[in-house]
């Protein structure tokens, strides 16, 4: 079983390190051209298309889920038509975006408290990152169906090919054509094209011959589109109450200050380059619970989830040793801003929490959508949410200022697995 998860934790690892890698790029270009704004804008940015984005990372779940069930029960036909059900969706809704983009930042600005100055910066670089839409969204849905297949190897050939070629186009623009926001903004547009194109032809290279069973008249079909929304609307609604919590977090930072706002901006990318790690073994998930539940063996189901959580827990302990001891050293690498350092500083002790409160939320993710087990996904989502951030934050911890924002947010991160945990032996086991 270690091998197994292994085989394709190992690989979705190494792809999603690119990810962070990208984003600590980034904030350090920007952390670099000597002022705040430039970092809060990459903030503001970021989290604006995070919410538009991962809105959609349904369909990588979705067509995750399905498409693991139907290689376990040797479905062949149906898991290329999950395919082609989840990239007509994936492409629709790029398209959309498109189109509406202009409410959307209207909106998302109204919803944002930030400087004028950041604002500005952040305007430039929207508007040139929302032609990346259609793209990026195909590529969740190519990628959840190829982890669905049982394959990790590619999708981490895909991921390292496109968070390459976007540092490489980020550089490119800062640096030689003395570009700044925008240049961040182009390069992922870029990227995120050409990282589709080469998904496409691996897509064609590894499973061309799978393409007999499209059927066109199969896609015209109403009916399974309507069961792939209606199982993922419940994947949907829990990740737009998980954005909205980190736009929230992101909003009052900023309120705080653009200072706050920079100093957390950094503090948060230790929990960005921690989930990365932990969603390599949450898709490793994926693939064998969703195999396994697909194939009704409820024998090797609870051992996938026993080792999954072995090796969680490992990986939870080395991250909060080494965050205690090596933490504080990699804040100068993404900026040199003296004033943003000593905020960051200052609530360093946030961080060592991370791993602990969310380790086994990011698990308890994955073996829930192997077993397309949504509602109680979504349900457990609306009590941390709901029930517990904002009325803690409003009512309780307000008053504690950016110490009570993040104690709150630990608190939001950590509840998600326990809740998760506290349902597992009806929703996972049948029990």
């Amino acid at each position: 079983m270690n091998k197994k998860i292994l085989r394709l934790a190992i690989p979705n690892v190494i792809s999603n390190i690119s990810v962070p890698l990208l984003g600590l790029l980034d904030i350090g270009l920007m952390g670099h051209l000597g002022s705040q704004a430039y970092i809060g804008a990459i903030a503001i940015g970021t989290m604006i298309f995070n919410f538009m984005f991962w809105a959609f990372g349904f369909l990588r779940m979705g067509s995750s889920g399905f498409t693991a069930q139907a290689y376990g029960r040797r479905d062949i036909p149906e898991a290329v038509m999950i395919l082609a059900r989840s990239l007509t969706l994936a492409l629709v809704s790029g398209l959309m975006l498109i189109i509406l983009q202009k409410p959307i930042v209207y909106f998302s600005f109204k919803l944002l408290d930030a400087s004028n100055e950041v604002e500005t910066i952040a305007s430039q670089y929207y508007y040139i990152r929302i032609y990346s839409a259609p793209a990026t969204i195909a590529l969740y849905a190519i990628l959840g169906w190829f982890i669905g297949m049982q394959n990790a190897k590619t999708p981490m050939a895909i991921a390292i090919f496109v968070n390459l070629i976007n540092m490489a186009y980020s550089i490119f623009f800062i640096k030689v054509l003395g570009m700044k926001a925008e240049g961040v903004a182009l390069g992922s547009v870029l990227a995120q094209y050409t990282g589709l194109a080469f998904a496409l032809w691996m897509l064609y290279k590894h499973y061309g011959k799978l393409f007999k069973y499209f059927s066109f008249a199969k896609l015209k079909v109403i009916k399974p589109f309507l069961q792939f929304l209606s199982v993922n609307q419940n994947i949907f609604i829990r990740t737009m109450l998980l954005i909205i919590t980190f736009t929230f977090f992101t909003s009052r930072s900023a309120t705080l200050g653009d200072d706050i706002l920079a100093g957390n901006t950094l503090l948060y990318q230790f929990l960005i380059f921690f989930s990365y790690f932990m969603d390599g073994f949450a898709f490793a998930a994926e693939s064998l619970v969703g195999k396994y539940f697909g194939a009704s063996d409820k024998l090797m189901l609870k051992k996938t989830v026993k080792w999954l959580f072995v090796w969680g827990g490992g990986i939870c302990l080395f991250f909060t040793i080494f965050y205690f001891l090596c933490g504080k050293l990699l804040l100068p690498v993404l900026t040199n801003n003296i004033a943003t350092l000593d905020i960051a500083n200052h609530y360093f002790y946030w961080v060592y929490l991370l791993p602990i409160a969310t380790f086994a939320a990011f698990l308890w993710d994955g073996i829930y959508i192997g077993c397309t087990a949504s509602v109680a996904m979504r349900n457990s989502m609306i009590v941390s949410v709901v029930v517990l951030f904002f009325p803690l934050y409003f009512f309780v911890f307000k008053g504690m200022g950016n110490d009570g924002l993040w104690l709150c947010f630990v608190i939001f991160l950590a509840s998600r697995g326990l809740l998760l945990q506290l349902q597992a032996k009806k929703q996972i086991y049948g029990n």
